[in-house]
């Protein structure tokens, strides 16, 4: 198992937006998630940024990656999200949302 967390902008005025948006997320999306190992998927905000945490159970997080890149509903999903959102300038060129390295763990 991998844990990843993650961290990205959300603009002020997309703020309420988003959060509605996850309050229903599409069952789909869901579905595509499990599918390639992603468990206990949460996102949080403060002060204009989400951090995103996910427990990765699988061989591959880049293979799962475009996995769910390849699906047209979460593709269609992101048309939805993606306008919420500004990436940080200090993620890697392949990156969305910045990955953020772990420094603790408590188990």
């Amino acid at each position: 198992m991998q844990r990843i967390g993650m961290v990205i902008r959300v603009k002020p005025e997309k703020l309420e937006e988003y959060k509605r948006l996850h309050a229903d997320p599409w069952p789909g999306v869901l579905e595509t998630l499990r599918r390639v190992g992603v468990r206990n998927y949460s996102i949080f905000h403060h002060a204009g940024l989400l951090f995103g945490y996910l427990e990765f159970h699988g061989e591959s997080w880049e293979e799962a990656q475009k996995q769910i890149a390849a699906d047209p509903l979460t593709q269609e999903w992101w048309k939805l999200t993606d306008p919420c959102q500004e990436p940080l300038p200090t993620r890697q060129e392949e990156e969305w949302w910045a990955r953020m390295e772990q420094v603790f763990l408590m188990e």
